[in-house]
């Protein structure tokens, strides 16, 4: 597997969890969920990237929050670096033009599941070298990600990780086929579980997704039972509040409980050799 450096850590050497607001939805409240974060993830043996997105493109809605913008929000995200210069840092884009300004700041480039086809998107993201987080479509068999990972490396960037966020299945719920894991971890990349969006129900209350957070802990630990090098949780101080995605973020107590419970999963099963 193609050795990804983030930071001053390499992916695999133990888990690595992304984790953040879904949205930056201001300064303070970004900054605040650094520093928590940073303090609970400090107390376990697992790497941790924080992310929050400057503009939420693909909301259900034209009315709900989308967030900051691009300049308002890699300025908010800057600080959080300043703050904590040893903290990895993601976000996502959506188009081409915003990859290079995003490269400035973020450790890690995020391609939404929705736009992994988008060859513009996928070139220009590769082209600033930066490590490139490309989720699989929720319309698209894992195996169909290899196309996504040539466009990438036709810039010369390998620095590659996929993320599975669960399949369409049928109208407004998805369903996660762990197969996914194994068969994108052929393709010689790190694999990412996304157990967030994952037990997301798309558009499911009409002008805004529904979801079934109590899933989470389950589907996390089946994706690290299955091989999975990063798990990927968006997180909140108080859900309920949470400008987007309020009904799949997890709350920071409920995820302290979670990280004990996986740091123990994924050293159980990497400490003895492989059945597979």
């Amino acid at each position: 597997m193609k050795k990804i450096k983030i930071k001053d850590f390499f992916i695999k050497d133990k888990l690595t969890f992304i984790s953040g607001p879904c949205v930056i939805e201001n300064e303070e409240h970004l900054l605040y969920c650094a520093t928590e974060l940073t303090d609970i993830f400090s107390q376990f043996d697992i790497n941790f990237i924080f992310k929050a997105s400057f503009d939420k493109a693909n909301r259900s809605s034209v009315d709900t929050f989308r967030g900051p913008g691009l300049e308002k929000g890699l300025e908010m995200l800057q600080k959080v670096k300043d703050k904590f210069s040893d903290l990895p840092i993601t976000t996502d884009i959506h188009l081409p033009t915003q990859a290079k300004p995003v490269s400035e700041v973020a450790d890690i480039i995020q391609i939404p599941a929705f736009l992994c086809r988008q060859t513009d998107l996928l070139v220009e993201a590769g082209k600033t070298k930066k490590v490139i987080n490309i989720k699989k479509g929720q319309f698209m068999a894992p195996w169909d990600m290899q196309n996504a990972v040539d466009k990438v490396k036709s810039t010369g960037n390998d620095n590659i990780i996929l993320t599975d966020r669960g399949t369409s299945f049928g109208y407004n719920n998805l369903v996660s086929d762990f197969r996914a894991i194994p068969i994108m971890k052929k393709f010689g990349y790190p694999v990412c579980f996304d157990a967030s969006h994952s037990t997301q129900l798309p558009g499911g209350q009409g002008h805004y997704s529904g979801g079934q957070r109590e899933f989470i802990p389950y589907l996390t630990k089946a994706a690290i039972a299955v091989g999975a090098d990063i798990i990927f949780i968006e997180s909140h101080p108080s859900p309920k509040d949470a400008k987007s995605d309020s009904k799949t973020v997890m709350d920071f107590k409920d995820l302290k409980i979670l990280l004990k419970e996986a740091q123990t999963l994924y050293n159980s099963l990497n400490l003895q050799p492989s059945l597979c």
